[in-house]
């Protein structure tokens, strides 16, 4: 969804509230593409400060569903956005990329509500996604997932010299369960 800003331009001081709703369905990551679970319309809250200077402030609520890092199923992931940017509208686009401000959710004087909820998201999304904190991960040699129960892998080691470095962690697996 677009905003057009240059309605504001005609007085300094003007504030106008915005709520948009997200048309975005999946997010793009650097590790894949995640649906868009949940989502509620954006508020935003754009002043005019000047010099066709903006203050973008507000809050987007959604939810993706993401992989688990060790067994790979869906985990929804909720994210709370606060979002605050500074918009120089008489900045040229190649003024803002060789003031290494790119702002790909500026395009003429329009504001792109989708795009400025991407690259909050891109900035505040986790290191790690799991399901619960004792997630047993996947096989390594069929890929069952253990969270539902043990396979019948066999995991001895295949070389002998590793067979002392396997008594270790099934002592290690004992004594946590």
């Amino acid at each position: 969804m677009l905003i057009n800003l240059s309605e504001l331009f005609s007085c300094q001081g003007k504030m106008k509230t915005y709520t948009q709703s997200l048309e975005m369905e999946q997010f793009q990551g650097p590790n894949g593409l995640y649906e868009v679970a949940e989502k509620e319309p954006v508020v935003l809250n754009i002043t005019h400060t000047g010099d066709k200077k903006m203050m973008v402030e507000g809050t987007a609520k959604l939810s993706l569903l993401m992989p688990c890092d060790r067994c790979l199923e869906p985990v929804g992931v909720p994210f709370v956005l606060s979002i605050e940017e500074e918009l120089d509208m008489s900045q040229s686009e190649e003024e803002r990329v060789e003031a290494l401000d790119e702002q790909p959710y500026i395009s003429g004087y329009f504001l792109d509500v989708d795009r400025l909820v991407q690259n909050e998201l891109m900035v505040n999304l986790p290191m790690k996604v799991l399901c619960r904190e004792d997630c047993r991960g996947i096989c390594s040699q069929c890929g069952r997932n253990l969270n539902h129960g043990k396979c019948d892998c066999d995991n001895q080691p295949k070389d002998p010299r590793m067979a002392a470095i396997q008594d270790i962690y099934k002592k290690f697996n004992m004594q946590s369960t």
